[in-house]
């Protein structure tokens, strides 16, 4: 079995010196590898390819055969690391909190290495002397453990 902990460490030296973060490493049965990486600015298929040549240089495939796959983070991914969240502010995010609340919104702030982030929503509330409610904007602030998920809204207008 391939030894996860030299696999991640390897990743980082590929990454290393980067703005790439790493964000899951996963070893299945059978030695199916999958890393997911990511980047403030781009992912593109050199960066991959270089984290590729980087993990068949440490582990020799004669002695153990492997199945790996390098690639980015899924765009609707749920957001598992803090690179990700600080990635993504500024841009609209669906939220689905432990007690069954789904919150879309804008990410606009991510606190203490992703402890806490604050999320603004468009509710519509009534003001004193209008006949309609008005939509006013409302920070909600979440940690990610209230969360069942925070991924990015994919939005077609």
């Amino acid at each position: 079995m391939i030894d996860k902990n030299l696999l991640i460490a390897t990743v980082n030296e590929a990454i290393e010196g980067t703005d790439l973060f790493l964000v899951d490493v996963e070893v299945r049965p059978g030695n199916s590898i999958i890393v997911e990486v990511d980047s403030p600015e781009s992912m593109d298929i050199d960066k991959c390819v270089e984290i590729t040549r980087k993990i068949e240089e440490r582990f020799d495939r004669d002695v153990e055969d492997y199945e790996l796959e390098v690639g980015s983070a899924g765009l609707t991914a749920p957001f598992k690391v803090p690179g990700q969240y600080y990635k993504n502010v500024g841009n609209p995010v669906e939220v689905l909190t432990l007690d069954g609340r789904k919150i879309k919104g804008t990410l606009t702030e991510v606190a203490d290495e992703a402890r806490s982030f604050t999320v603004t929503t468009k509710v519509k509330v009534r003001k004193p002397g209008k006949k309609k409610p008005v939509e006013t904007d409302v920070p909600v602030t979440l940690t990610p453990e209230e969360c069942k998920y925070v991924k990015y809204l994919i939005e077609f207008k």
